[in-house]
C-alpha cells in the first residue's frame, strides 16, 4: 500500500481508486487491481489482480464502542478468492473473506489493545473480536457464519495466550479448552502489530485462519509512529490519465 493525497482518490458507487490501484464491485465479485511498490525487505513492484467472490453479503455491523464511534463490518466472512499477482508462486485459489473497519476517532483514543481472528470451518467460518478499551471495559464477541454467511452470536471458547510475535507483541485468540494455538505462517510483523496464520481448534474442529494483534499503547508512542513511513511509501501528487 502507498499513502497518497486527495488528488489520487476517485470513487463512484461501484469503483474505489487510489492512484494506480482500484477496487471494482461488479454485482457478484470484488475485483482488486493492484499496482503498488513493496516495502523493505521486499522492495519491488507488486502488481496483479485479486478477485473475491462472496457466498453472500451480510448485514452485520458490530459496534466496538458503546457510542458507535468504531464499527466492524464483516461484508462476507465466507468467500472464495482468486489471486493472480505478477510474481512466481503468487497465483492461487482458495477460501477468503472480506471485511472492513470504520470509525470517527483514532483507534488509540479508545483502545489499548485488541485481537481479531477469522477461521474457516467446514460449513462456513467463525470470527472472534476481543479488545481492551481505555475506559477499562472490554469487548469479547464470537460470531459464527454458515456457508451462506448467516450470522449467529456464540459463546466464544476461552481466550488463550500464545507465543509473542517477533517484535514481542502480546498475542491471544480463542481455542477449545486444553488447546494451544500456534502460528503457522507470518504475514506482517511490526513493533505494534502482528498479522499471521494461526492454527487453533473450535468445537473440536481444527482450523487455520488469519489472526491479528494490535498494541495501541505502542502505536501511540511518538518514537514508534514515524516507523510507519518506513513500511508504507508516501507519494505526493497524482493525475488520472482517463
Amino acid at each position: 500500500m502507498t499513502d497518497r493525497g486527495t488528488a489520487a482518490l476517485r470513487k463512484s458507487s461501484d469503483v474505489f481508486e487510489v492512484g494506480p490501484s482500484k477496487m471494482t464491485w461488479d454485482g457478484t465479485q470484488l475485483v482488486i487491481d493492484i499496482n503498488e511498490w513493496g516495502s523493505p525487505p521486499m522492495v519491488g513492484p507488486v502488481r496483479g489482480q485479486v478477485i473475491v467472490t462472496p457466498r453472500a453479503i451480510t448485514t452485520v455491523e458490530l459496534p466496538l464502542t458503546a457510542d458507535g464511534a468504531h464499527i466492524w463490518r464483516p461484508f462476507s466472512p465466507t468467500s472464495d478468492i482468486e489471486v493472480n499477482l505478477e510474481a512466481k508462486g503468487w497465483q492461487w485459489k482458495g477460501h477468503g473473506y472480506f471485511d472492513a473497519n470504520f470509525g470517527t476517532r483514532a483507534l488509540e483514543q479508545d483502545f489499548s489493545y485488541w485481537t481479531w481472528g477469522r477461521y474457516p470451518l467446514a460449513d462456513g467460518s467463525v470470527c472472534f473480536y476481543d479488545a481492551d478499551r481505555l475506559d477499562g471495559s472490554q469487548l469479547g464477541v464470537g460470531i459464527q457464519f454458515d456457508a451462506e454467511n448467516h450470522p449467529t452470536v456464540i459463546d466464544a471458547p476461552p481466550k488463550v495466550r500464545f507465543k509473542n510475535s517477533a517484535w514481542q507483541v502480546r498475542r491471544e485468540t480463542r481455542a477449545d479448552v486444553g488447546v494451544m494455538p500456534v502460528q503457522v505462517k507470518g504475514m506482517l510483523d511490526a513493533p505494534f502489530y502482528s498479522r499471521s496464520m494461526v492454527k487453533t481448534r473450535f468445537n473440536g474442529e481444527e482450523t487455520t485462519g488469519v489472526h491479528e494483534a494490535l498494541d495501541l499503547n505502542r502505536f501511540s508512542n511518538p518514537l514508534l509512529k514515524p516507523m510507519l513511513a518506513c513500511r508504507v511509501p508516501r507519494r505526493a501528487g497524482w493525475t488520472f490519465k482517463d
